[in-house]
């Protein structure tokens, strides 16, 4: 296990991590006080508590737009290069790979639990 300090809306907050995520986590913390920021200085948030529960339903936004996205995607027949299929048919879509799904539920999971124990710190602040 490792541990990473990382900055979000100018706290620091110690976090542990697998071995060799530091970077990962690094970059995802960097990503959502970027997003903070920016909806700082939009005025919406009433304190540093709705700031990050405002910041928290972005992001889960932008995933869930992504899944819907990537669901549109993979569900989407794919037409067979010009020749291939027969008159009124299209190929099938390719099969979705389970360890790719998995592993992206297992960071939605992860990115959910640190959300919440970074709100959960925020609150208590």
């Amino acid at each position: 296990m490792a541990e990473v300090n990382i900055s979000i809306n100018g706290r620091i907050h110690e976090i542990s991590c697998d071995s060799g995520q530091e970077g990962r986590v690094v970059d995802l913390a960097s990503y959502i006080d970027q997003r903070l920021q920016q909806i700082a200085r939009s005025g919406a948030a009433y304190n540093d508590a709705h700031l990050l529960v405002l910041t928290a339903l972005v992001i889960a936004d932008e995933l869930f737009e992504t899944r819907e996205k990537l669901s549109a995607v993979s569900a989407a027949p794919v037409a067979a290069p010009a020749g291939k299929a027969r008159k009124g048919e299209e190929a099938a879509a390719p099969a979705a790979n389970p360890e790719e799904e998995k592993a992206m539920a297992q960071l939605i999971e992860k990115l959910a639990k640190r959300i919440d124990g970074i709100a959960a710190r925020v609150q208590a602040a």
